[in-house]
């Protein structure tokens, strides 16, 4: 054995003289309290599982870079790292499953988490979409009961189809996205071989203020590849990790995977007049009406040297803009900006952006002091509020978002449209025969365990609204004939 082993220590760094033997009063005494070696490493060893996320608890995570390739995307956007061909950005890359535990299967039947950190010259930029270019739910005050059907019924702590149709079946807006859940690209293949979507609408804006919506389209070089559901539900108990081992192995390999950037530009105005409402989360923007402009290539070239130092500990927000890039009045985006930001205050602490992954390669000024974990000299002696007179930080007219015009009573209000059943009619018909009747497979197995007839044929209703021969053939296949008011 090499004689240049370091030495180990306490965490203070004082050097352990006996790592396999506790201090004992005696031979076959008790443990002594004094002995700290010991305290310390069984306290560390009690406190090594942070709380995991709420969703898209599992999950696996890769370093790499994004490339701009096309010089005209600064008409669009004063975004620094989107501002010439050829300029190249670090990046962290997260992808996830959405409603499993921390130790559940990469398998099944659930949209994955495409998360991405820039570490711009700006300050970081994240992007949080899905591999799905819609979502369940339009608003956020809907985001918690839609997560409590996915997770454990509180009774028997099992999962629970009767409450997953329930909701769904009274929420028809999530019939787009579990349409596209339940088709043949609702298990991927690997990480590599799924797309990934900013899902909301953005605003861009250019260094004239000139302002556009966008959408965001990560197209995988590799393919898009879908995973036969037998073979998902045989990989589930054998290797629950498969996704995971597979994007880290590939990147080992040097097989880089990639995705290419494509944005659907939309002129300001359009938000206005446009046949579908373009802050509504569940619904899509034609590639007819706005076709896709490629940006750049977005490459992961490098595993992490720690799991859990990167991969759990990464925190992404959409709260985390770039200038030249905003929000949109998206409800769900809305509330997404306040509610990622917080669960890892919750997770990781209040200083949680100091850890390296989320660390900005930028310098951080701003008046925010102490917290638990502050490791970065907290503000040393300099002035703790502002506007101060002894040349604190201050704000950046030319960062200020550009306004948004709204008008109205303040109140709840439902989405201007309420057409659930058009574009999830249109997915269902764009599918080839073998894909439909794959679909319908897939639905009838999640719903059969379904105990209530009454959930089943609210459900059958919203099939048969998008078109009626998929409702006929979901009904057949639970045994149930559509009701007839419904025809």
């Amino acid at each position: 054995m090499s004689d240049n082993r370091k030495t180990l220590t306490t965490g203070a760094g004082i050097p352990v003289g006996d790592n396999q033997n506790s201090i004992t009063a005696g031979h076959n005494g008790p443990s002594l309290i004094q002995d700290f070696h010991l305290l310390e490493k069984l306290a560390h060893f009690d406190r090594e599982r942070i709380p995991e996320r709420v969703v898209h608890a599992k999950g696996a995570g890769a370093f790499g870079y994004f490339e701009v390739t096309n010089d005209e995307i600064s008409k669009y956007t004063k975004a620094d790292f989107l501002s010439e061909k050829g300029k190249r950005t670090e990046m962290f890359a997260r992808f996830s499953t959405v409603a499993g535990e921390l130790g559940s299967a990469d398998t099944v039947r659930d949209p994955r988490g495409f998360a991405l950190k820039f570490y711009t010259d700006e300050g970081n930029y994240d992007l949080v979409g899905n591999n799905t270019p819609i979502f369940f739910v339009r608003d956020a005050i809907k985001f918690p009961d839609f997560i409590h059907t996915q997770k454990r019924n509180p009774r028997t702590g099992l999962k629970d189809p009767n409450a997953v149709w329930d909701f769904w079946s009274l929420s028809p807006e999530s019939l787009h996205q579990i349409t596209y859940l339940h088709g043949d690209r609702g298990i991927p293949a690997t990480y590599r071989h799924m797309n990934g979507y900013g899902s909301h609408t953005f605003k861009w804006v250019n260094d004239k203020g000139e302002a556009f919506w966008v959408k965001y389209h990560f197209i995988s070089d590799q393919g898009v590849k879908g995973m036969d559901v037998n073979l998902a539900d045989k990989l589930s108990g054998e290797n629950p990790d498969y996704h995971r081992e597979d994007l880290y192995n590939a990147i080992e390999e040097g097989d880089f995977p990639s995705w290419t950037l494509y944005v659907q530009i939309i002129p300001y105005e359009d938000y206005k007049t446009y046949k579908w409402d373009l802050f509504d989360v569940t619904k899509t923007v034609s590639k007819k009406d706005y076709p896709r402009i490629e940006v750049g290539k977005m490459v992961l070239n490098r595993n992490p040297e720690n799991h859990f130092a990167d991969v759990e500990q990464a925190a992404f927000t959409p709260a985390n803009l770039v200038p030249g890039i905003e929000a949109s009045p998206d409800k769900m985006l809305q509330g997404r900006l306040f509610s990622y930001a917080d669960t890892h205050r919750y997770r990781l602490g209040v200083n949680h952006q100091q850890i390296p992954v989320n660390r900005s390669k930028v310098s951080v000024n701003n008046y925010q002091r102490d917290g638990y974990m502050r490791v970065d000299g907290n503000g040393g002696g300099a002035p703790n509020y502002e506007p101060n007179s002894f040349d604190g930080p201050k704000e950046d007219p030319a960062s200020k978002n550009t306004p948004f015009e709204v008008q109205g009573l303040a109140e709840s209000v439902a989405h201007d449209s309420e057409d659930h059943y058009t574009q999830p009619g249109d997915l269902y018909r764009l599918m080839s025969a073998d894909e439909k009747t794959r679909l319908v497979e897939n639905f009838v197995e999640h719903m059969k365990p379904v105990e209530k007839d009454e959930i089943k044929l609210r459900q059958i209703e919203h099939f048969y609204k998008a078109d009626p021969e998929w409702g006929e053939r979901v009904a057949a296949g639970l045994g149930l004939s559509v009701p007839e008011g419904v025809k």
